[in-house]
């Protein structure tokens, strides 16, 4: 990886996406300094797109809320916009389909909490729609990695897509990700071919979940933290900031706009 300061394309960037736990929060909290540069990039006039993990109840939210122009959540399940007085909303499966799958994550569930003492279900499992979140790192005492990964096998087993991110082991039925939904984003709200247009865009992030991202974007960026993860990752990313969590998306703000 290469240190951030050798980014030197930022004036041509039109956008920034990023995950969001521990990219653009600290240790579970959102602070002053994290969003005030997230407000300085959205001020700026260019997109700023996060895409996460976090649950459609959170993303509801973050759409409506944030100085952001779209949300893509749970894992690539969807995207939210906030746009033109109301909230537009995307989704890879239909309601029929969404309801199928969840129903059958309950049994899942219990098997991956009895195999893997320490575990628990996630607190904002209640908020989601599409997948199943096995927290291994943020409301229960932290478990190693290897436990994380034992998780996700058991998930796979199971005929469930599972990614590690920081604190959850996500899993769903379908073969889509980050990646899939966001371009999807692209190309219908923002009139944009990501393919064609790829060193336009940033991405900021910090875990395995962020592996397709950080392959597919030329300007694909880790905070500091990502050091926990090596060895753990399908894809690292192209540059690296000096600084961990908020304090390393706000590098990387101030860094692209200082060069701007």
């Amino acid at each position: 990886m290469t240190p951030l300061s050798e980014l030197r394309n930022a004036p041509q960037l039109r956008g920034l996406l990023f995950d969001i736990d521990d990219t653009l929060t600290t240790e579970g909290r959102l602070t002053a300094e994290a969003y005030a540069a997230l407000e300085r990039w959205h001020a700026s006039g260019r997109l700023s797109v996060a895409v996460t993990g976090r649950p459609a109840g959170w993303c509801d939210h973050m759409a409506r809320m944030w100085p952001v122009d779209a949300v893509v959540g749970e894992n690539g399940a969807f995207y939210f916009r906030f746009a033109d007085g109301r909230l537009h909303k995307r989704y890879q499966d239909g309601d029929a389909e969404r309801v199928a799958k969840r129903a059958r994550l309950g049994a899942i569930a219990e098997r991956v909490l009895r195999a893997v003492p320490g575990c628990a279900l996630s607190a904002d499992q209640p908020y989601r729609e599409t997948d199943l979140a096995i927290d291994f790192c943020e409301d229960v005492p932290p478990l190693p990695l290897e436990a994380a990964e034992r998780i996700a096998a058991l998930m796979r087993e199971a005929g469930l897509s599972a990614k590690i991110s920081s604190i959850h082991v996500n899993g769903w039925f379908g073969s889509y990700d980050k990646l899939a939904m966001t371009r999807l984003l692209f190309a219908e709200q923002f009139n944009t071919d990501l393919d064609a247009h790829n060193a336009e865009f940033a991405f900021a992030g910090d875990s395995p979940n962020d592996a397709p991202m950080f392959a597919y974007f030329a300007n694909s960026i880790g905070v500091a933290n990502i050091a926990r993860f090596a060895g753990h990752l399908a894809a690292a990313p192209k540059y690296v900031a000096q600084r961990a969590a908020g304090a390393g998306f706000a590098e990387v703000v101030a860094h692209l706009l200082g060069s701007r």
